[in-house]
Formats: structure tokens, sequence, C-alpha cells
């Protein structure tokens, strides 16, 4: 298995609540540790760790929104129509999709991007 060089390791309340949720996105399970309520997940070449609240990584009270002042960006093939999946299947968005365009440099980068919260209130942003 090929493991990405960033991987968000993710804190969450309920490991089974946020397995079902990431599997309903479209994300595969690669491996897991039932034993330690851990959960590597997938997404084209996105990667996610999951892991239930155990007190080892805590650097404060974690209380809902976990993850605040961080989203993560996730790039998918094709924007649009997982968008449009994800909204057929009822998945509550937090932003819907957007054109933006941002300046890289001195090039102007066009994305196209929504987010959505999981159960525990981590932002992810998908884009093309």
């Amino acid at each position: 298995m090929k493991f990405n060089s960033l991987i968000p390791e993710l804190s969450v309340s309920d490991i089974n609540k946020s397995k079902e949720f990431y599997l309903n996105l479209g994300f595969e399970i690669k491996y897991e540790r039932e034993e330690n309520r851990f959960c590597f997940l997938e997404l084209e070449e996105n990667q996610i760790m999951i892991e239930e609240n155990n007190g080892n990584w805590d650097v404060g009270p974690m209380e809902y929104p976990y993850g605040r002042g961080i989203n993560i960006s996730m790039a998918v093939k094709d924007v649009e129509a997982f968008y449009n999946k994800l909204k057929q299947k009822g998945i509550k968005m937090y932003l819907d999709l957007e054109k933006h365009e941002y300046r890289v440099g001195d090039e102007v980068s066009k994305d196209i991007e929504f987010l959505l919260q999981d159960p525990d209130g981590y932002l992810l942003r998908f884009n093309n």
C-alpha cells in the first residue's frame, strides 16, 4: 500500500458513526484496528485516519466542533459529479458547490469546490 506523505488523523467521538459517515461519502476502509478503535480510509488519492478519542493526542478539551480553524482539502476527479451524488444521498452541505479564483503567485487558479462537516464538525473541502 502506498501512503501519502501527509495523512491527517482525526480524533472522533464515535468511531462507528464516523466510519458510517465516511463510507457513505465513498471512502473505502484500507485497514483498521478495531481493538484501538482506529480506521484508515481512502477516497481516490485522499487518505485519512480516524481514531476514537483515547486521550493520547488531546492538547486541550475536545468539544464539538472538533478541528476549529482547519479545513481538510481533498481533490477528486469530478467534483461536480461527486457533489451531485452526495446531494442525492441527502448529505447536508456546509457550503454548496461554488467556483472560486485564487491567486497563486502570478497565476490565477480556478477552483470548483464544496464543503461539508463530518459528525464531529471537521470541515471537509472537496475540489477539482
